[in-house]
């Protein structure tokens, strides 16, 4: 009987931004795990029972009183596969224990306040995994790029954006930062293919196009963002996008290991469990 692919090492460990140079990047690089797409496929499928049942001993602590939670933040480019992640990894698991947020350009009244204040009402309580799609670091890379606010502005967020995180580590949150990186060519196929299929044309954006003229630009602040507001308490993942497969696989060990960090049991029963046999017996 073969041998099953696994990894080679923690995906954590694997994927950690600490000296990554996103113009250098190999984003069809698959780091940690050596099987191909098949090996990952079925990897996989056992990967997110894991998850689901620690998911929901998450949550089952939550009802109970826990007050920790796990935060997932996945920033990228369009098409960088951030969808198909909450798709086919938060999928996988209790949506009762999900607290899903797509940050797109601020409302006005978002405008109105502080850029974390729109962040902060959409945190996961205890027992909860979050999920932001795209999240506070819009607001020094969009931002940055398009020169929407000063650079005397934008520049004091790095450190506003570490205060914040560290806050949110030591009141129970754990924050799972996923940057997710395809090719200039990769997005270009995926673009197209959003353009040739009816079921696609939802998803696209002219304004993608536009975008890709900006990729220096967005690589720059990327690397800014991995350089300033990677720390030991929120640590940054680059994870390499080109294969749709390995990035959920990837995430999915990422889910993993916070969660296992967190050492859950079920919660005990708060109420005499004989005694309920017997007035069940009787009902």
């Amino acid at each position: 009987m073969a041998k099953a692919i696994t990894w080679s090492k923690p995906a954590s460990k694997a994927l950690r931004a600490a000296g990554v140079r996103v113009a250098e990047l190999d984003t069809s690089a698959t780091p940690g795990f050596k099987g191909d797409k098949r090996a990952g496929a079925e990897l996989l499928l056992e990967r997110q029972a894991v998850l689901s049942d620690l998911q929901e001993k998450l949550y089952a602590n939550g009802r109970s009183g826990d007050t920790r939670s796990v935060l997932l933040v996945l920033q990228g480019m369009d098409t960088a596969g951030k969808g198909g992640i909450v798709r086919h990894v938060i999928g996988s698991v209790d949506p009762q224990g999900v607290d899903h947020a797509a940050f797109g350009v601020p409302t006005a009244e978002e405008k109105k306040h502080h850029f974390l204040w729109r962040i902060r009402k959409q945190l996961p309580k205890g027992g909860q995994i979050g999920v932001f799609d795209r999240s506070h670091y819009e607001d020094v890379l969009v931002v940055r790029v398009h020169e929407l606010v000063p650079p005397e502005v934008w520049g004091k967020r790095y450190d506003e954006i570490n205060k914040f995180e560290r806050k949110l580590v030591d009141e129970g949150t754990t924050v799972v930062k996923v940057a997710m990186f395809v090719s200039l060519e990769e997005q270009k196929k995926r673009l197209m293919q959003r353009l040739e299929r009816a079921d696609k044309y939802w998803k696209f954006n002219p304004a993608d196009i536009d975008e890709r003229a900006f990729w220096p630009a967005y690589q720059e602040a990327y690397q800014a963002v991995l350089d300033r507001t990677d720390t030991d308490y929120a640590p940054w993942h680059v994870l390499p996008a080109d294969h749709k497969w390995y990035s959920r696989l990837a995430v999915t060990e990422l889910l993993i290991e916070a969660l296992q960090n967190l050492k859950l049991d079920w919660p005990a029963a708060q109420f005499d469990i004989d005694e309920q046999k017997k007035r069940l017996a009787k009902a």
